[in-house]
């Protein structure tokens, strides 16, 4: 791509036609140009998943440097919740630039780092005191809550779960599960991490509580109590297949954390924000975190991540003991407020129960009649479909994977998860148009009938 190219690319957000359109194969010729340009810039560990050049995006589209026009089912992987380019965080990131870009929060603070860590202490479930400390990634904001965990109790162990997702870090690896691409030939981990059985209904067939007790036991019996820092969990899996846990297992759980003083810590990076139909997951199951984790969502697609909790805990670490440079970036966190005014303000809470419904409808209608769709799961705009055998309830990643790449040819972005590799997931913008959500969803339908 030439800047000629960039200076006469569709400008973006709402304005942009909200609809599908294929001008080029994809990837178009000016695509194959960036994509050269990668392989030959870029280290190879750096994949992607869709062959376009983007140069333009909002709404529920993705405008490519071909002039292709997609529908964008994953929102940068629930990063752009209220769209790639809602006004108000427009206007804000360009409001906060022309004042300052960074002073570093730990050197010189500002108003709009403590006007999101007070609108998270507001947001995050419970009523209790809160703090919260800003920083860049979800991987950073985990890091950082095992450390005030380890601070807090005077313990070092971690537990995490089977099908977990928690980060690229050494540390977050530690804690993440699936091995390719994650953690493979990245060795060796961060010491005292343990790891116990999720629920997952489709494949452990327990229910919550007796699903909360396998994982108790292994945790009392093989790591001990008096040992254990905190326990981490996504309150919706990620990466591991957006898998809902059975109801009572979270609140078993955390009820054994509390009495055995355990930090339980729920990372929302990828549920957090109204991406469930709840400003955050653990809502749904009636939990109230120690800590909780943030990031995705948080700032219209700007670099911030948070953790909030107890303010006793959050204490716990002494001065210069949390930050970072770029932490609590002054652009990001103007940013976060407009997407926080956004969320509270737009109704995207229930917009995005209505995308769910909206899905689960069309996947549950199909599963009727094709054997193959094992299970229909999620909350709110946090959906997927696992596919499986549907003779033996053997994962399917070859069907999985060529429904999606038919996807994406077709103009419909979709991304694929799960340990198995055998889960698509809906991660829509809440900005999308019932429209443009339904002609994606015929698309994926029409991809999984010819394959």
């Amino acid at each position: 791509m030439t800047a000629d190219t960039l200076a006469t690319a569709p400008v973006g957000g709402p304005s942009l036609p909200q609809e599908r359109r294929l001008v080029t194969a994809i990837p178009g010729p000016r695509s194959q140009e960036l994509l050269a340009r990668k392989a030959v810039a870029v280290a190879a560990g750096v994949g992607h998943t869709v062959p376009v050049a983007t140069v333009a995006a909002g709404g529920g589209v993705i405008v490519d440097a071909d002039g292709n026009s997609l529908i964008d089912l994953g929102s940068g992987i629930a990063v752009t919740t209220v769209g790639a380019a809602h006004p108000k965080v427009v206007e804000a990131i360009a409001a906060q630039a022309a004042q300052f870009t960074h002073t570093c929060f730990m050197i010189s603070p500002y108003d709009s780092y403590v006007a999101v860590a007070e609108a998270l202490n507001r947001l995050t479930p419970g009523d209790h005191e809160k703090k919260s400390a800003l920083f860049n990634s979800g991987a950073e904001a985990v890091e950082n809550a095992v450390k005030i965990a380890r601070k807090h109790t005077g313990r070092q162990a971690v537990v995490a779960f089977d099908h977990a997702y928690h980060g690229r870090t050494n540390l977050t690896m530690a804690l993440t599960a699936k091995a390719m691409p994650y953690k493979s030939g990245f060795g060796p981990f961060a010491s005292e991490i343990y790891r116990v059985p999720a629920s997952y209904p489709l494949r452990d067939g327990l229910t919550g509580p007796d699903a909360a007790a396998r994982a108790i036991t292994l945790i009392e019996k093989q790591i001990g109590a008096d040992n254990l820092a905190a326990v981490i969990i996504e309150p919706i899996q990620g990466e591991g297949g957006f898998i809902v846990p059975a109801d009572g297992f979270l609140p078993a759980v955390a009820e054994w954390c509390t009495a055995n003083g355990v930090v339980f810590i729920a990372d929302e990076v990828q549920s957090g924000f109204a991406r469930t139909g709840a400003m955050f997951a653990s809502e749904l199951f009636g939990v109230v975190p120690d800590l909780v984790t943030t990031a995705k969502g948080i700032a219209g697609g700007m670099p911030l991540a948070a953790v909030t909790g107890r303010a006793e805990i959050m204490d716990a670490s002494h001065t210069g003991g949390l930050g970072g440079t770029y932490g609590g970036n002054p652009v990001a966190c103007a940013a976060a407020l407009a997407a926080i005014d956004a969320y509270e303000t737009e109704g995207l809470v229930e917009r995005a129960q209505q995308i769910g419904d909206r899905i689960r409808a069309r996947f549950t209608d199909l599963q009727a009649t094709d054997a193959r769709i094992a299970e229909v799961r999620g909350a709110g705009a946090m959906m997927a479909v696992e596919f499986a055998d549907p003779a033996t309830g053997a994962p399917d990643a070859a069907l999985t994977g060529a429904v999606a790449k038919a996807c994406i040819a077709e103009g419909v972005v979709v991304l694929t998860c799960g340990t198995f590799g055998n889960v698509i997931r809906f991660l829509p913008p809440l900005t999308i148009g019932d429209a443009l959500l339904d002609e994606g969803l015929d698309v994926v339908a029409a991809a999984l009938a010819a394959n």
